[in-house]
């Protein structure tokens, strides 16, 4: 029988989502949940635009573009969606890149990356990386962000490090909700949450086999970030963590050494959640953390020398 949690009533409805995780069935989940791209329209705040991004010779990377309307562009932010690397976006990820785009006046690149099993690592991160080189680009000399949510934030720290490593300009911030960090060995939430909604330590399993296939495929810190070799030249970095979440003291530890390294953190470990929260945009909770993000997000763009 599972633990019961003490979950806040916000997030109730999210305690008995287990996602299914077989491949037969993710692959019927990536066909059905990837026709939501194709759904997203402009309306009277936010133009969407679907783009092509080139990733080599004869392949390419989908992505969406979301530009404020009527106000001026103050930055730039790249979404790598969450979703254990297997689950396209879901409909609170591509409101969540609407909202940013809105509130903190920014464009949003959402790009729609390889999926595993099918495309195991390292094609997840050399998508983002292709849409990040993309924006900036296209986005001149504005100030570019990163963010990410779940295995999302692991893409978003895996493209600060291929800039770093690349020699191109470094993204002015990270903003990182419920993050997978990479392996930090068995922590106590990782020992505790076996079972929690959602998430858990079991599930990481899976997601773990299917993502990497092959251990001697691309460069460790790029699926693992706080195995990194150094943090120097990271960006001031935000931090959401959930408290009922396997990935919860991952993300603890990786603020820890940002911090050692003199690297700005804003962490807030929230209470009575669990991972994914963001479900609930309805939620005073989750509300108040998308504030939070958005003056994160412009306080990014303003210090940032243009």
């Amino acid at each position: 029988m599972a633990v019961k949690y003490n979950i806040h009533p916000d997030f109730k409805l999210l305690a008995a989502i287990h996602p299914p995780l077989n491949r037969k069935s993710i692959q019927r989940i990536q066909k059905m949940m990837g026709l939501l791209y194709y759904q997203q329209k402009s309306d009277r705040t936010v133009e969407v635009q679907r783009i092509r991004i080139r990733t080599g010779e004869d392949s390419f990377v989908k992505a969406l573009l979301y530009t404020p309307k009527n106000r001026k562009v103050q930055g730039n932010l790249l979404y790598c969606h969450g979703g254990g690397y297997a689950f396209p976006a879901a409909p609170y990820q591509y409101k969540l890149a609407r909202l940013y785009a809105e509130r903190a006046g920014c464009r949003v690149l959402f790009p729609d990356y390889r999926l595993a099993p099918g495309h195991p690592f390292p094609a997840a991160p050399e998508d983002c990386f292709a849409a990040y080189r993309w924006l900036l680009r296209f986005a001149k000399d504005n100030p570019t962000a990163v963010c990410g949510d779940s295995a999302g934030g692991t893409l978003a720290m895996a493209v600060c490090l291929m800039a770093i490593d690349n020699e191109i300009r470094v993204p002015c911030a990270q903003l990182l909700t419920y993050p997978s960090v990479g392996n930090c060995g068995e922590t106590e939430s990782i020992r505790l949450y076996t079972d929690t909604p959602m998430c858990n330590s079991r599930d990481m399993d899976i997601y773990g086999e299917w993502y990497v296939q092959d251990e001697t495929a691309g460069k460790l810190a790029y699926r693992s970030p706080v195995e990194a070799d150094s943090y120097e030249g990271i960006p001031m970095t935000y931090i959401e963590t959930a408290q009922f979440d396997c990935l919860r003291d991952g993300a603890l530890i990786y603020a820890d050494r940002l911090k050692e390294c003199g690297i700005p953190v804003e962490l807030y470990k929230t209470k009575g959640t669990v991972h994914g929260y963001d479900m609930m945009l309805k939620s005073r909770i989750v509300k108040a953390l998308i504030e939070k993000r958005v003056a994160f997000l412009k306080k990014a763009f303003l210090k940032t020398d243009r």
